[in-house]
């Protein structure tokens, strides 16, 4: 047997214990400490301590320095963050600090902490996607007539605007916001009062718990609360889908800033020039808001990785080992959608450039078979190939005179003229012709950008109201006793 068996174990506090109580106080000092607060407040009500009890404890919270906490070393005398903090609360009001911990465990106690910190989290994501769609919004608005090529499989394809293509990325950022708002929802569940995971037999009111820690319900069922994950996994699964969207977003951006493509130029605040090749302009902010993104994307994935196949009850492996990696996830998406906002806030468009490549390589010629239809009374498998042997014999000259002028050389009967068959040809035309709810007409698009504006002042005003809520609940919990 080894000579020195005491706790902790030097290699343990150097893997575990250290680095946990560093990513603690980093973490979970205020939270730990409303915790404390919330809950001797209870205990009160409910008689389990007395009111002399109660305003000692709570003067003894009242002292507690959490700057001076989060500086403290970690030195083997205590386990974690909360025995180091009751040892504190020892010190300052003697052995009544134990009856703090009455009806309670550090099960439910780590369980809260790490939802009132991913709640936190989700808020400022919420904030950060409602900013960058902010920013689309605001460039679609000032587009709704530049006409640019819309690509399919990576070729172009039909013209299009750039505000309808704007607006779709604005889509994709409200649906990440509602998957937000949803997660939030069953995030903010409060899990204190399911203590190890039974409750206890002393007659706590949970409600009250959760009122003052600014939670919106009870994540009920206290094998549930203390042994379910999924309010991180969901989280996560929010982080994950939104960096996808953004990520499909940037390869475009990056595309588009090519020098082959042209149609956006970085602020030179966002560009960086090659240490041996004078003349780069490297659009790297897009890269790098790519790699974050990826990054997040692989941090929420890890989330789902460390808690497959877990045991469904208290388990250190989704608690203080994994809870860092949500922070990184959050953190990185975070970033990702800080500075995409702020490269394209600045950014210019080439709407000559745009305007000139949706003209070219016969982006327009799906409504020329249109026309045909709608003019000549043919069905539209008939105008297609009609169209796509006038494209074929054309030998690539892509001017609408030269297509209008070889369709009527092969086919003689039509009644359309040359002029007709051009205007069918041209680019703005084909936008404008396009009104159906949800296509590229400037006056359909600034209809559906009205709804999204509306749409956007909706979800700033709920994370302004989740963020009154915890502010309320945090004035209430630190009100005198």
């Amino acid at each position: 047997m080894p000579a020195n068996d005491s706790f902790p174990a030097p290699v343990y506090a150097e893997t575990v214990l250290g680095p946990n109580f560093e990513d603690a106080k980093q973490h979970y000092i205020d939270a730990l400490i409303e915790i404390h607060y919330a809950h001797t407040r209870m205990l009160a009500c409910q008689g389990i301590l007395t009111a002399g009890e109660a305003r000692a404890l709570i003067a003894a919270l009242d002292g507690l320095d959490p700057e001076k906490i989060a500086r403290a070393p970690y030195d083997g005398a205590c386990e974690d963050l909360f025995f180091y903090i009751e040892g504190l609360l020892q010190d300052a009001c003697g052995e009544l600090a134990g009856k703090m911990h009455t009806a309670r465990s550090r099960n439910d106690i780590a369980i809260t902490l790490y939802r009132m910190t991913v709640r936190r989290e989700l808020l400022a994501l919420a904030a950060a996607i409602a900013h960058v769609r902010s920013v689309l919004l605001d460039m679609a608005g000032r587009h709704l007539e530049t006409v640019m090529p819309a690509h399919t499989h990576t070729q172009p394809a039909q013209p299009t605007t750039l505000a309808h293509y704007l607006l779709a990325g604005a889509e994709f950022l409200a649906r990440d916001a509602a998957r937000i708002q949803a997660a939030f929802a069953r995030v903010n569940l409060c899990p204190l009062g399911a203590c190890a995971i039974t409750t206890t037999a002393f007659p706590i009111d949970r409600h009250i718990t959760a009122r003052l820690l600014g939670f919106e319900g009870l994540a009920e069922n206290s094998y549930g609360a203390i042994a379910a994950i999924d309010y991180l996994t969901e989280s996560a699964a929010t982080v994950a889908v939104a960096m996808v969207n953004l990520g499909k977003l940037v390869q475009d951006l990056l595309l588009w800033s090519t020098r082959e493509f042209g149609f956006l130029r970085l602020s030179e605040a966002f560009v960086q020039c090659s240490s041996i090749m004078p003349q780069k302009r490297n659009p790297v902010a897009l890269e790098h808001t790519r790699i974050l993104a990826s990054r997040a994307l692989g941090e929420a994935q890890a989330l789902f990785t460390c808690v497959h196949n877990t045991p469904f009850g208290d388990i250190n492996d989704s608690e203080d080992d994994l809870q860092p990696l949500a922070f990184t996830m959050f953190g990185n998406a975070l970033r990702a959608l800080r500075l995409l906002a702020g490269v394209l806030r600045s950014a210019e468009v080439d709407r000559d450039r745009l305007a000139r490549r949706a003209a070219a390589d016969f982006l327009t010629v799906t409504e020329l078979a249109d026309t045909l239809v709608r003019r000549e009374g043919l069905s539209f498998r008939d105008a297609h190939a009609m169209v796509s042997r006038a494209v074929q014999a054309s030998a690539g000259d892509d001017r609408p005179g030269a297509i209008a002028a070889v369709l009527l050389n092969q086919n003689p009967s039509l009644r359309l003229t040359r002029d007709e068959l051009e205007r069918a040809l041209d680019p703005e035309n084909f936008v404008r012709t396009r009104r159906v709810v949800g296509g590229p007409a400037p006056e359909v698009v600034a209809e559906s950008l009205s709804r999204a504006r509306q749409e956007q002042a909706r979800i700033t005003e709920w994370t302004r109201a989740k963020e009154s809520l915890l502010e309320a609940a945090h004035r209430q919990n630190r009100a005198p006793q």
